[in-house]
């Protein structure tokens, strides 16, 4: 037939070769020419497919630049499976040195469900603060304006006010008490420093008092019975070479030690009870009289309706670099005491550190210093104590620019929180001193309980 003879053409590859070539070589009889064909083409594509896979494999599986399998059809699957163990082991050695050690770098989109990445969650952390921080600067700028800030003119007035009546003090003593050893007499606090809050209404008049050296030492508090740093006793020396009456100020010694209270005693005498004030009051344009107790050694000055001005007479001293006034202790027992003198000092280096860096330190102490005097559960913390709060925090924040002044003020409000619930705050300029030492254990509780009360919204304290 036929078919015989175009078998004997072809070469005698494999008996399922020779099976497909007769179904091909007789489908014609059956399915004439058009079905022949079809039934060509497919069983042509069997066959290509079948020699493909029982040829040796050239090279192992192969991957698109897109990482997803070729096309193409594996030339291996029919080899050995000696070879196929061989491929798979080199080809998985090469995958498992292209993977990540670091386990989180695992891709896990595909095990559970897609989260927010933690710095996303942090940006809208940090801007909501943002927020916060600008709304709360926007307040305290307006705080300012509104409440801290002192008009000029009424500055000036105070201040001038203030003059005149030092002047008339310094005649008076001049020439009714010539044999008082006194320094000039000066003006000092925060009305001359720029640091007076809310309304002019205090100042105060330095007298210091010439002491002679020889005569005189200081004894530290803390090397007395009493330790209280940042208190001194003023001890009487040499009295069997330099016996009693050698000194002016002898006086004024109690049990061998210069008492400050003595010292104000002798000034109240001479200011309460021997200068006519309303004469002098008349004749520069004032109301004038001493203020009513317990302010001792202070003199009330209306000059305007409307505005009173409190001048406290300080007694003061100074023995080699050391210098004090005739501040009591709140104690009655201590009531021996000098107290040392650091606002200067501190106010000193508050100033110099803003002006080096056109900072914001002066401004948030003023906010500070009026929320104080605006509410009474804070009435306790004095002008020290928050001075001595910004220093420290200088120390550890280098930007006191405008801008950050929210930030500062909340820092410096937790800051006072934390001295408060430790019971201390020590000074700036001299770390043994104790600025809380005065204050009584409920003092401090009230202190802290309402500060703290408002530190979720500072914003309270501005409304008073």
């Amino acid at each position: 037939m036929a078919g015989a003879g175009q078998r004997k053409g072809k070469k005698d590859d494999n008996g399922i070769g020779t099976a497909i070539d007769f179904v091909l070589s007789n489908a014609r009889l059956v399915l004439g020419v058009g079905g022949a064909a079809m039934l060509g083409i497919a069983t042509l594509a069997v066959k290509r497919m079948y020699d493909r896979a029982i040829s040796a494999p050239s090279s192992p599986t192969r991957l698109s630049q897109s990482g997803k399998r070729s096309w193409e059809e594996p030339n291996w699957l029919g080899s050995s499976s000696r070879l196929l163990t061989q491929d798979v082991k080199t080809n998985l050695s090469r995958s498992l040195q292209t993977l990540p050690t670091d386990p989180s770098a695992a891709d896990t989109d595909f095990f559970r469900p897609t989260k927010p990445k933690p710095s996303a969650k942090r940006s809208q952390v940090e801007l909501k603060k943002s927020r916060l921080r600008l709304s709360l600067q926007e307040k305290l700028f307006a705080y300012y304006r509104r409440k801290v800030a002192i008009p000029a003119d009424e500055q000036a007035r105070a201040k001038q006010a203030a003059v005149d009546i030092c002047a008339e003090l310094r005649s008076f003593l001049r020439a009714k008490l010539p044999d008082m050893p006194l320094r000039d007499m000066y003006l000092s606090g925060s009305l001359y420093d720029d640091l007076q809050v809310v309304t002019a209404d205090h100042i105060q008049l330095i007298v210091p008092l010439m002491l002679e050296q020889n005569l005189w030492s200081c004894i530290p508090g803390e090397d007395t019975i009493m330790n209280i740093p940042g208190f001194y006793l003023v001890r009487r020396e040499n009295p069997e070479y330099f016996p009693r009456g050698s000194s002016y100020w002898d006086r004024c010694v109690v049990g061998g030690y210069l008492s400050p209270k003595a010292v104000a005693d002798t000034f109240e005498k001479v200011v309460a009870g021997s200068i006519n004030w309303p004469a002098i009051g008349t004749l520069l344009d004032y109301v004038i009289r001493p203020a009513a107790p317990p302010a001792d050694l202070t003199l009330e000055v209306q000059y305007d309706p409307e505005r009173h001005l409190f001048i406290d007479f300080l007694p003061s001293l100074t023995l080699g670099d050391i210098i004090l006034v005739a501040k009591p202790h709140r104690l009655a027992q201590n009531d021996n005491l000098w107290r040392l003198s650091l606002r200067p000092a501190e106010t000193a280096r508050l100033r110099a550190l803003d002006q080096c860096d056109s900072g914001c330190r002066c401004l948030c102490l003023k906010i500070f210093k009026a929320v104080c005097k605006s509410n009474p559960a804070l009435g306790h913390l004095t002008a020290s104590q928050l001075t001595n709060v910004i220093l420290h925090l200088s120390q550890e924040e280098s930007n006191w620019s405008q801008d950050m002044l929210a930030d500062r003020f909340l820092q410096a409000l937790k800051g006072l929180i934390r001295y408060l619930e430790a019971g201390v705050l020590p000074s700036a300029l001299n770390p043994k001193v104790n600025l809380f030492s005065e204050l009584t254990p409920e003092e401090v509780d009230e202190l802290g309980y309402t500060l703290y009360s408002s530190l979720s919204e500072p914003e309270v304290l501005l409304q008073t």
